[in-house]
């Protein structure tokens, strides 16, 4: 196996400049290069350059390419942020409803009789509460709320421990519930339980990505949401009876945010995506922007989703 060879930072400007790459300051380049890193910032150069070549576009630019860079960090810090927004609200509908039902301490909300008796998850259900109760003990004497409780109460109540649980684990939870229990939390968001499931699962997925500075653009997840009336009013072309945009990527995201944010707090999302495309236009020339939408899986007209 051959061995990856580190490169000066001078070698990594050579590479770019030798693949077609104009490159007018190479010392602002390579300080950006230094910043960023060679790896991460090269992840983005498929939008610059030719299909089925090792070559960039001609005419293509370092200062595209690291605009496309930020682009990507801008939209993955405001997927961030509303993402979390969904997190902090499923957390406290979950709480608030198992905490009802089942009681406020960890020996009621975690008894396994609480959740689905179906044979084939019985092992799923030990897992994930056992995985609650890894992180009472992990993380119970870490957090200050958390050890309010347990110094002056003895034990965390739910609508505390959600807090130190992650997205995953929360998003495992719900797939646990008993189906009463999932369809009451589903219908807050006017959705069956089983399309919220889906929808916790990619949102979990993304979030994570954005949280360890992943490149979003692009992101395909496995599992893919149901047809929406989003897909039809909007017309989404279709390849094989199936939406090409809207399903697995970043735009099924979006759909997502349409049905759980508010109208204001989607209004806002929406606008600030919208304000760095008309930036990432600006700054890119050698390609069109619809082409950079496709890549990110959003169809021409997705704007309008927030009139809808």
């Amino acid at each position: 196996m051959r061995d990856k060879i580190f490169k000066t930072l001078d070698e990594q400007i050579e590479i770019l400049k030798t693949k077609g790459l104009i490159i007018e300051d190479e010392e602002k380049a390579k300080t950006i290069l230094l910043r960023e890193n060679y790896f991460f910032l090269s992840g983005y150069r498929y939008l610059l350059m030719k299909q089925k070549e090792k070559k960039f576009i001609e005419g293509a630019t370092f200062e595209e390419l690291y605009a496309i860079f930020k682009f990507d960090r801008m939209l993955r810090n405001i997927m961030f942020k509303n993402i979390l927004i969904i997190e902090n609200n499923i957390k406290s509908i979950l709480s608030y409803r198992l905490s009802k039902k089942y009681g406020h301490r960890e020996k009621d909300y975690l008894n396994p009789d609480n959740f689905t008796q179906d044979a084939m998850k019985n092992r799923q259900v030990r897992d994930i509460l056992n995985k609650m109760k890894r992180q009472i003990h992990v993380n119970g004497a870490q957090h200050t709320a958390t050890m309010h409780y347990i110094n002056h109460y003895g034990y965390i109540p739910l609508w505390i421990l959600v807090k130190v649980l992650s997205f995953g684990i929360v998003s495992e939870l719900y797939n646990i519930l008993k189906g009463q229990d999932q369809e009451e939390i589903a219908n807050f968001y006017h959705l069956d339980s089983y399309t919220l499931s889906i929808y916790l699962s990619i949102l979990a997925n993304f979030r994570n990505l954005c949280a360890h500075e992943d490149i979003l653009y692009d992101h395909r997840t496995q599992k893919v949401i149901p047809n929406t009336k989003y897909h039809s009013i909007l017309e989404i072309e279709q390849k094989d009876d199936e939406y090409i945009y809207g399903k697995n990527d970043l735009f099924a995201v979006i759909i997502i945010l349409k049905q759980m944010l508010t109208d204001s707090e989607f209004s806002d999302f929406i606008g600030e995506v919208q304000y760095e495309i008309d930036i990432l236009d600006g700054k890119v020339n050698t390609v069109p922007l619809n082409p950079i939408l496709n890549r990110i899986g959003f169809p021409p007209n997705y704007q309008e989703i927030s009139n809808i």
